[in-house]
């Protein structure tokens, strides 16, 4: 096929199931860091522990249905499953659609979608449920699944984020050590620097945190945590590049 397309019928999907989580090894396919596509390398986050972002997602169909994703297993369209450019394979979702709260459960297995503007490819079912099939993308939140810890509780370890502005948020943080890329004494800068963050390090979660000095409130852009074997020296390289010159390393809490 040309162009992707749905199924040459509409399909009920209401009865298939979200995805399960469940603690798995790392795929053997799929986890290159960093890995090339359309001459833009894409580095992989050493694990999901505390991924959250919003963006476009879209959704893929027949033209990719039977063939092999990037860990090498077969796209089923009516399975709930995503891609992500650098999530770990697998690593399993919360996606909300903001427009209308639907919900589904997804897991990663596949690299995409290859567009700036776009942060997941969902499965045809996926998107269904979502309602974003007629649209052809939607804005959405998307939440990392710590298996383990859902199976213990059937919860995901952190709390959703609030539709508020991105820095007006105090994030319920990950214990470890981060790279504070900027502190900002503006709200909006702050909001412009996450973004952009957001935007050219998809890799890395992103979080700002306002803190309150003398009299003066400041917004502090935390990448992180950092996973053990985080190249500093790479990672100071890329935002030098992005126009942060001078990032810190910081311990939270």
């Amino acid at each position: 096929m040309k162009h992707d397309a749905a199924p040459s019928a509409p399909v009920d999907v209401s009865h298939i199931p979200d995805a399960v989580p469940r603690v798995e090894p790392k795929s053997r396919g799929g986890n290159k860091s960093p890995y090339e596509v359309f001459g833009k390398k894409y580095w992989v986050m050493s694990n999901a522990l505390g991924y959250r972002a919003e963006g476009t997602a879209s959704w893929y169909g027949r033209k990719f249905h039977g063939h092999a994703t990037s860990n090498g297993e077969v796209y089923d369209m009516y399975g709930m499953t995503a891609a992500h450019k650098s999530l770990p394979l697998p690593t399993y979702l919360r996606v909300t659609n903001l427009a209308n709260n639907r919900q589904v459960i997804v897991r990663v297995n596949d690299r995409g979608p290859f567009h700036d503007n776009r942060l997941i490819d969902l499965s045809y079912a996926a998107a269904s449920k979502l309602d974003i099939l007629r649209t052809g993308t939607g804005r959405v939140r998307v939440e990392a699944i710590d298996p383990a810890a859902w199976q213990k509780t059937g919860q995901i370890t952190q709390s959703p984020m609030a539709s508020a502005p991105v820095a007006s948020r105090q994030p319920e943080g990950v214990v470890g050590r981060y790279l504070q890329v900027a502190a900002y004494g503006s709200q909006t800068n702050a909001i412009r620097a996450e973004t952009l963050l957001r935007k050219e390090l998809s890799e890395l979660a992103v979080q700002t945190r306002s803190v309150l000095r003398g009299n003066q409130r400041l917004y502090r852009v935390h990448l992180g945590p950092l996973a053990a074997g985080t190249s500093l020296l790479e990672l100071k390289e890329r935002l030098l590049r992005l126009g942060f010159s001078s990032p810190l390393l910081v311990d939270f809490p």
